[in-house]
């Protein structure tokens, strides 16, 4: 592979297994074991152990016994995988909502991206396997514990750090004031109050940029779409979440599963209007008692 390969950048082994790559083995009662391939290591399990030479230089999707005989797949690790079982220091997002996110924030190869609020790296993984080795994405995180956890994960996820990646422990108000990036197509906010960076992310982004937010609450869901609103320079805001419901399917059993990932958290993506452009007044009327009477913002009312 050439240096730019975006699969160097990617966490994305191919060939045989090699020393130092993470390789998940599992069970048959589908229970799973990240290892990391060390030359002369082992894993010990209740059913005897496991010679990590005897992956090194197998193929990807082998199956190895162990000791006493039990079988166990290994393969290396999907993003999705990575991401649930790696360390944490705050909570991760849940790749069905990392999915939402890359794909409604259109987040692109060699793009521009801001994130803010790093947390454990999960969702910063899946911003820098979007934009390639040709983006640039900066990440504020307040917390340096945080942000070292997430440094660790990602580069052990990648096998290596990546060319595009600047990570800064600081507020993001606070960096994008003291040190503006200059054109940003994508904002991606992980926090707490998100709207109270809507000016500074409308300065940043580029027109028809791209801002999007990730909120655990209905309360912060709302106060986030009211703010844009008042801002003016975005388009109208869309509000989202996203329900993944796994399905059993032997013979002629075919059923939903009766545990399924509910709600996580919802989504808030508008774009970023021109310089002095105001977008067209909705023209839906809200329902009745939707604002209260000291509410002085736009209703949206519009005839």
């Amino acid at each position: 592979m050439s240096e730019l390969d975006p699969r160097n950048y990617a966490g994305v082994g191919t060939g045989p297994l090699r020393a130092g790559e993470r390789v998940t083995l599992s069970d048959a009662k589908g229970r799973r074991h990240s290892i990391l391939l060390v030359v002369g290591g082992a894993f010990h399990t209740t059913k005897g152990g496991i010679a990590h030479d005897d992956l090194i230089g197998g193929p990807d999707g082998v199956v190895v016994h162990s000791a006493g005989g039990t079988p166990y797949l290994a393969l290396r690790p999907l993003l999705a995988e990575w991401t649930v079982t790696m360390p944490r220091g705050a909570a991760v997002v849940y790749p069905k909502d990392a999915a939402q996110i890359v794909g409604g924030a259109d987040i692109f190869p060699g793009a521009r991206v801001i994130e803010a609020g790093v947390g454990s790296g999960a969702l910063t993984l899946s911003l820098l396997r979007a934009i390639g080795p040709t983006g640039r994405l900066i990440s504020y995180e307040r917390r340096a514990d945080f942000a070292a956890i997430a440094r660790k994960n990602v580069e052990n996820f990648l096998g290596r750090p990546h060319p595009g990646w600047d990570l800064r422990v600081q507020d993001l108000v606070e960096g994008l004031q003291s040190d503006p990036p200059g054109d940003i197509d994508r904002i991606v906010l992980d926090m707490l109050a998100p709207w109270e960076c809507v000016e500074v992310a409308a300065e940043a982004l580029v027109p028809g940029g791209v801002l999007c937010a990730y909120v655990a609450t209905t309360t912060q869901l709302a106060r986030m779409v009211e703010t844009i609103r008042v801002h003016t320079g975005f388009t109208e805001p869309e509000a989202t979440e996203s329900l993944v419901r796994g399905w059993h399917a032997e013979g002629l059993a075919v059923r939903p599963q009766h545990a399924m990932v509910g709600h996580t958290g919802f989504l808030v993506i508008a774009r970023r209007l021109a310089p002095g452009v105001v977008a067209p007044a909705r023209r839906r009327r809200p329902a009745p008692g939707a604002y209260g009477d000291d509410y002085t913002g736009p209703r949206g009312d519009r005839g």
